[in-house]
């Protein structure tokens, strides 16, 4: 007898193809006259179906920094390198941003003064997005808990933006 180990929409590592997918279908295959199924497989979408021995469930990550206690911002310091007269086409002349990660004023992202000044609107964008880098990892972590939660009633489009989300959040916590 064979019980399921695990359940429709839930993520998956698939060892035989080494990736991670959404299990589509759990499917059960029956017996005459038995109560439980004989053995379970697994349908994530790669074209065959998969026994439990195949997959591996996803570890739940460690959470050893909070994204919700996390509190980027972005500060202007400013530019040695240039007189204000001369970057007149900047967003903010005479400054360039500072992405602070810490809670001293020191600490953070910078770019090169060249870099900057070849397209200073790509260079202030970067870092409203990197300064928006823990909200948008917070965002990620509620979705991929609120989906985890709401079982299998749930639109194939917002599965796959869950999915998505959650190949980021490890893409973060593995890449260091």
């Amino acid at each position: 007898m064979a019980k399921a180990q695990f359940h429709k929409n839930q993520r998956v590592f698939v060892r035989p193809v080494g990736t991670w997918a959404l299990v589509e279908h759990v499917v059960p295959h029956w017996a005459k006259g038995l109560d439980e199924p004989i053995r379970v497989h697994y349908d994530c979408g790669l074209g065959r179906e998969f026994s439990a021995e195949e997959l591996q469930a996803e570890e739940p990550v460690s959470e050893q920094i909070s994204s919700q206690t996390e509190r980027w911002r972005v500060s202007r310091a400013r530019n040695k390198w240039q007189p204000t007269e001369d970057c007149s086409r900047h967003p903010v002349p005479g400054t360039y941003p500072v992405v602070v990660t810490g809670t001293q004023e020191w600490g953070g992202w910078r770019v090169p003064g060249a870099e900057y000044d070849l397209d200073p609107s790509r260079i202030e964008r970067q870092a409203r997005l990197i300064a928006s880098a823990p909200a948008l990892e917070a965002f990620a972590k509620n979705l991929v808990e609120w989906t985890r939660r709401s079982g299998e009633e749930m639109p194939t489009a917002l599965a796959d933006l869950a999915h998505n989300a959650q190949d980021i959040l490890v893409r973060i916590e593995r890449e260091g």
